[in-house]
């Protein structure tokens, strides 16, 4: 076992809800650091897309397959998040994508229901697979932090369809699943990770304050559970190169120095 492994206590948790929510997880000046970077980051800016949700509102991402030399990359990498996410898979896991969350201040939409799991059962075989967030600005109920339904993992993979630009989990079933399961909203101060199954179903709000909310979600995937589709551009298992902390201080100091310095 290393610094990084998560308590037995903790996976038990994580088994029975679907997520794990980790306070003060990486330190606020990292945060500071990587939302600094990610603001002065044209090339992140030039690779987001935005999404509408229901209502037409824009929610914009800008997500990577690939592992370029980055600040994001080396969070994607980092030991800290991998050990534990292979703790919760119960196997090697690889990296699936990593993606930027960018939720501006009064034009953020919302996320509608859905399991990430909806999204990826096109390419993988099993829900074998998983998420981490990172909160790299605050959280909150006012800027449209996650919401999740407790247990909700349990449920299985739900029937996803189009909702505006995004793709959502069938509300009939999901509307039963609200009258059974507690909402959680994980509001997270920066440094804060939230592990989450791809099945957990999970939505967010428009954000309708007057701060942002950024977020960084590295997602995996077991390494037994590699895509079956042979002509899939991106899921195919590759060995994941573990950094500890000093090598992704050393990334972030690089991407700094490329884009602020």
């Amino acid at each position: 076992m290393t610094d990084y492994a998560l308590s037995a206590a903790q996976v038990a948790q994580y088994e029975e809800d679907g997520f794990l929510i980790l306070p003060d997880f990486f330190p606020r000046r990292d945060m500071d650091q990587m939302l600094a970077i990610a603001r002065a980051d044209q090339a992140l800016q030039d690779n987001a897309n935005d999404r509408l949700d229901s209502t037409g509102k824009v929610s914009r991402l800008s997500l990577r397959h690939d592992l370029p030399a980055s600040v994001y990359s080396a969070y994607a990498r980092h030991r800290a998040i991998v050990e534990p996410m292979e703790q919760l898979i119960g196997d090697e896991v690889f990296h699936y994508h990593h993606k930027m969350m960018l939720k501006e201040p009064r034009v953020g939409g919302a996320w509608e229901w859905h399991q990430d799991y909806g999204y990826w059962y096109a390419n993988f075989l099993r829900a074998d697979m998983a998420s981490c967030m990172i909160a790299v600005d605050r959280a909150s109920r006012e800027n449209g932090c996650l919401q999740v339904l407790k247990g909700s993992h349990k449920l299985g993979r739900i029937e996803h369809g189009k909702s505006g630009d995004q793709t959502g989990a069938d509300m009939e079933r999901v509307r039963h699943a609200e009258r059974q399961l507690e909402r959680v909203y994980c509001e997270m101060e920066p440094g804060t990770v939230l592990f989450f199954h791809s099945n957990l179903l999970h939505r967010s709000d428009p954000n309708e304050s007057d701060y942002s909310r950024w977020a960084l979600i590295c997602c995996y995937s077991a390494a037994s559970n590699p895509t079956f589709q042979a002509a899939a551009k991106s899921g195919h298992y590759e060995a994941l190169e573990r950094w500890n902390a000093e090598q992704v201080g050393v990334a972030a100091r690089e991407h700094w120095n490329e884009v602020c310095g």
